[in-house]
Formats: structure tokens, C-alpha cells, sequence
């Protein structure tokens, strides 16, 4: 079965057909740096993750391109509210979404090119659109001629008559610039320069350039004249993507992207998120439990530049946040409610006792983990399962009733490892279970590390010094001193070690 996806421009799923065999050229708008990332971008950038991600398992070399918009009106506010500089905001929060997307387990993009490092690129395409006609300069701006372009709509599917007012993207600059347009839909590819605001020289004089020519210099410049998927959030589909459409395909004659993507929005409790609601989310207050769960009152926000302390109590885990995005196909939206996040927590924790079976139990049933082939070693069927499944349009929550297939299976049989000490079930079928969830989870991101790795054990012990405990106790209980034998036993609960007597008179144990 072919990978099909749906293609935002054509309104369709088709099979997808690279523009070379086995290669694949990706780029996804990027965030403007001027405030911490909300679980809207968590939506987002999880998402393309994983495209990226089941590309690859599925053989593809991809090269993956997002970008920074680092000038911006938003970002000049910012500094002037902050008493900084434009590049000093802008390279803090550049800093603080690697900072939240390493956590969420978020591949880096091979490259992150910036609207300030492009320069040359903007101000060529600017170039070429005027001298075809595409663009005017007017005031010490240059506009782009919508008219011009017979195509301009064609993925949002509007009109240009509906096209009024908003082709910015950027609103509180709309009045300004109305007066220097041809048409009240044209937009801005460069602004002039404003008193105490960073600018560039060109031939049009001092100024920065507008918001949509941006991605469009990139893209050429990072990837070429045409594409293979465009990806991002619903919300740039108009003005943003339109516009890169109209710029690129106008100096080029070809198609900027064959294929177009979008992720649906993020609403809280049904309605979309927004400061003035006060429901808005950022990744990090999520995380750390900082976020109020009636969302009926403002999350307590830490200052600017400071973090707040940890809620455990409400604090999600980001393998529990990528499983919440895959809980929804990217293509329909997802509502953030507290039994949504409670589901996706209760998942991981099953899906998280899955993937440590290997590590917990392996050795009691003869694996030899480290050299366990996580290529060869799959239940082909399951395997099928799961490809169809995002074969179609990237169908994650089809392909997640695999991966809880699998995880049940594991939780079960080492459940019963834990209390009896043995299993009915072959060993090599449950490594090839183990070994297929691992393979297919990582597709999704969802990793975690065992626990013998990350911390010894919830009382510092390691599994040598818990059977020498055992020992001790079963000497203690020999010589008849029960005392010391239940004293051993508890010190051990009191770490974490439950113990559990056989009748055979041996003894099992397990954390937790």
C-alpha cells in the first residue's frame, strides 16, 4: 500500500510521489522568537516531527529545513517592553524553544535558517518579482501586485475580492500601509525603515523585509525551486502560505511545494486558546504543572526571564503531551481538557511499562538486551497493522491501537513474571513483541529510558544489593530471627522493593 496524504491545495488524498526516488525535501514555518511556545507549537512541531520521523522509517532520506522569524513588530515590542534588543530577544527565545522542544523529544531540523541570516536571498527574490511585474515600490515600501498572479487564492481557495484586507498578516500595520498600495490586498515584501528600528540597506533604500517573502527566500535558498511538502499550522494557510505561493511561483514558473500539509488547531475545554480567555497554555507551565486545571482563572505565569517551581501533582510528562497530539489525527482538531491529558497520562504509563519490559525482565527470561536486532526481530503482521494505518494520511490513532496491543501484552506477562516468577509464553515471542513495540513507538517519539539507566532504583539500590538484602533476610529468617527478617523486608518497602515469598521458599522482587 502506497503513503498517501492529503494535500491542502489539491483537496485530496493522493499517493506521494518525491521528486527524486527515495528523497525527500521538507520544510516547515517556523516560530517568531519573541515569546515562549504554547501547546498550540507543542501540536504543531510534534506533528512534523513524526512526518519526518515514519518518512524515515519508511526508508526516505529526508532533509528537514524550519525556520526563525527573527524581525519582527512583535519582537521590536518586546525588546522595547524589556528595555533589550531585538537580537538579544530574539536569540533568548530561539534558545528557549530548543529548550522546550528538547524536551519533547523533537528531532533538530537540519538547518534553521533566520530571516536576519537571509538577507541576500530576500532581497534578490524582491528583485526578480519586480522586474516582472509582480511588485512595485511605493513610499520606500515594495509591494506584491496580487493582481498580477492569476493563481493568488488557489490554496485558500478565496476569492480576491474576499481578499480586502488581513493579505499582511500582520493587521495593525493594514491602515498604514492602505494609503501606499494599488489594491487594498497587495502586501508587503519590503517595509522602510522606522526611527530606532533595525534595517537593512537595498536598492529601495533603508528598511526589513515583510513577513511572507521571508519563507519563500528560504525555501530556494535551503531547498531549492520546488519542493516536496510545505508543512504547518492551519492558521498560515492564508495570508502566509498563499503569499509564499504567489511570490515564489511567480519568479520561478514552477510549483513552490507538490505537496501542502496543515495540523489542525488546539482548542482548551471547546474553545480556542487565547490570553484573553485566559487559557493558554505554555509548553513549559504544562511540563512543570504550572497551568490551572479549571483553566477559569490565568495559570500563574512566572515573571519574564524566571521560571516558576514544579507542580508535581499536575506537572505531564512530554512522552504523555506527544501521545495527547497523536491521540487526534493532525488533520482534525484537538480539544485540551483535563480528561484528555489524564487519557494521555494513563496511556504513556501503559505504553512506558511496555517499553521497559525488556529491561525489567529480559534478564530473567535468558535475553541478551544489548544485542537484541531491532531491525529483523518484528511481528511482521503488526508491523503491516501499524504501516497501513499511517500509510493513511498519517492515521496515528489507528496506528496507536498497535503500540497498546503490544503494551497490554507486555504489562500482563510481567505482571505475572513479578508474581509467580515465570511464563507460559515462549521468550523469543516476547522479545519480538517487545523488540516490535520499541521499533514502532520510536516512530512516534515515545522513548523512555529504563530505569536501571536513568536512576538506580527508587532507593538507590542496584539489583545486586537487593538480592544481598534477600539473602541477609532468608539467613536471618534460618536462624529463626524473625525480627531482623522482617526489619530487612521493610527497610526494603521503604526503598521502593516490594518482596514477594514463594511457596517453593523462594523469593521474588520488584520496584515500586
Amino acid at each position: 500500500m502506497p503513503l498517501t496524504l492529503y494535500n491542502s491545495l489539491t483537496r485530496r488524498e493522493s499517493p506521494f510521489e518525491p521528486i527524486e526516488p527515495k528523497k525527500v525535501r521538507m520544510y516547515c514555518c517556523g516560530v517568531t522568537v519573541y515569546d515562549y511556545c504554547h501547546v498550540g507549537h507543542a501540536r504543531a512541531y510534534i506533528v512534523w516531527d513524526m512526518v519526518r520521523r515514519y518518512l524515515m522509517w519508511r526508508g526516505y532520506d529526508v532533509r528537514y529545513v524550519q525556520n526563525f522569524t527573527d524581525i519582527d513588530d512583535k519582537i521590536l515590542n518586546r525588546a522595547r517592553e524589556t528595555n533589550s534588543t531585538m537580537e538579544a530577544v530574539a536569540q533568548r527565545f530561539i534558545d528557549e524553544y530548543f529548550a522546550d522542544m528538547d524536551k519533547l523529544n523533537i528531532l533538530r531540523a537540519d538547518e534553521y535558517p533566520r530571516a536576519t541570516h537571509s538577507m541576500d536571498g530576500i532581497k534578490r527574490l524582491i528583485h526578480e518579482l519586480e522586474n516582472k511585474g509582480y511588485a512595485y515600490a511605493s513610499g520606500g515600501d515594495v509591494y506584491y501586485n496580487v493582481r498580477q498572479f492569476a493563481d493568488y487564492g488557489k490554496l485558500s481557495g478565496r476569492k480576491l475580492e474576499e481578499m480586502q484586507a488581513g493579505a499582511s498578516g500582520r493587521l495593525e500595520t493594514e491602515e498604514i500601509e492602505s494609503q501606499k498600495k494599488q489594491n487594498s490586498s497587495d502586501f508587503a515584501l519590503w517595509k522602510s525603515a522606522k526611527p530606532g528600528e533595525p534595517a537593512w540597506d537595498s536598492y529601495w533604500g533603508k528598511g526589513r523585509p515583510g513577513w511572507h517573502i521571508e519563507c519563500s527566500a528560504m525555501v530556494r535558498d535551503c531547498l531549492g525551486e520546488t519542493i516536496d511538502i510545505h508543512c504547518g499550522g492551519s492558521d498560515l494557510t492564508f495570508p502566509h502560505h498563499e503569499n509564499e505561493i504567489a511570490q515564489s511561483e511567480a519568479v520561478t514558473g514552477k510549483s513552490l511545494a507538490n505537496y501542502w500539509m496543515h495540523n489542525a488547531f488546539v482548542t482548551v475545554n471547546g474553545k480556542k486558546m487565547s490570553k484573553s480567555l485566559h487559557n493558554f497554555i505554555t509548553i513549559r507551565d504544562l511540563l512543570e504543572g504550572n497551568w490551572s486545571g479549571d483553566l477559569e482563572s490565568d495559570p500563574p505565569q512566572p515573571p519574564l526571564g524566571k521560571g516558576g517551581s514544579k507542580n508535581d501533582a499536575k506537572a505531564v510528562e512530554p512522552m504523555a503531551v506527544r501521545l495527547f497530539v497523536f491521540m487526534a489525527q493532525y488533520r482534525s482538531q484537538i480539544d485540551f481538557t483535563e480528561e484528555a491529558i489524564a487519557s494521555a497520562k494513563n496511556g504513556w504509563q501503559t505504553l512506558k511499562e511496555g517499553l521497559l519490559f525488556g529491561t525489567q525482565h529480559g534478564s530473567k527470561l535468558g535475553w541478551d538486551v544489548d544485542k537484541t536486532d531491532y531491525l529483523t526481530e518484528l511481528n511482521n503482521t503488526l508491523v503491516q497493522q501499524f504501516q497501513a494505518a499511517m500509510d493513511d494520511d498519517f492515521n496515528t490513532p489507528g496506528a496507536l491501537t498497535v503500540l497498546f496491543e503490544l503494551a497490554k501484552e507486555l504489562g500482563k506477562e510481567g505482571n505475572v513474571l513479578v508474581h509467580q516468577g515465570k511464563t507460559e509464553t515462549p521468550a523469543e515471542l516476547l522479545q519480538q513483541k517487545w523488540v516490535t513495540l520499541v521499533n514502532l513507538a520510536g516512530v512516534f517519539g515515545l522513548e523512555v529510558q529504563p530505569e536501571a539507566e536513568t536512576e538506580i532504583s527508587v532507593g538507590g539500590l542496584t539489583d545486586a544489593e537487593i538480592e544481598g538484602f534477600i539473602q541477609q533476610r532468608k539467613d536471618a529468617r534460618k536462624a529463626k530471627n524473625f525480627a531482623e527478617g522482617d526489619r530487612l523486608r521493610d527497610e526494603l518497602k521503604d526503598r521502593g522493593i516490594t518482596l514477594i515469598d514463594q511457596k517453593d521458599g523462594t523469593t521474588i522482587w520488584h520496584r515500586g
